[in-house]
């Protein structure tokens, strides 16, 4: 019985490796304080919403929209927290 040819596999080369490696450099000195101020400001910010219940002349007239400029601190700090190295 004839034996069928047998095939060759193409050795594995691994893919060059980057000749010039990018170092990153290291956060700015500013971005941590600026981090943990923003996230301090929007959970005072809502604390002070439900605690005064309203009734403060600043975040009495914005009502529920608030919660929206809490959050939004406590976002714009989650944002910077992605540029920490």
């Amino acid at each position: 019985m004839p034996e069928s040819k047998k095939r060759k596999k193409a050795v594995y080369t691994p893919p060059p490796a980057p000749t010039s490696a990018r170092k990153r450099k290291p956060s700015p000195i500013w971005l941590a304080p600026l981090m943990l101020a923003l996230f301090g400001i929007g959970i005072l910010w809502l604390v002070v919403f439900y605690l005064s219940q309203g009734k403060m002349p600043v975040v009495g007239a914005l009502d529920n929209w608030n919660l929206v400029v809490g959050f939004g601190f406590i976002v714009a700090g989650f944002a910077l927290s992605t540029q920490w190295r």
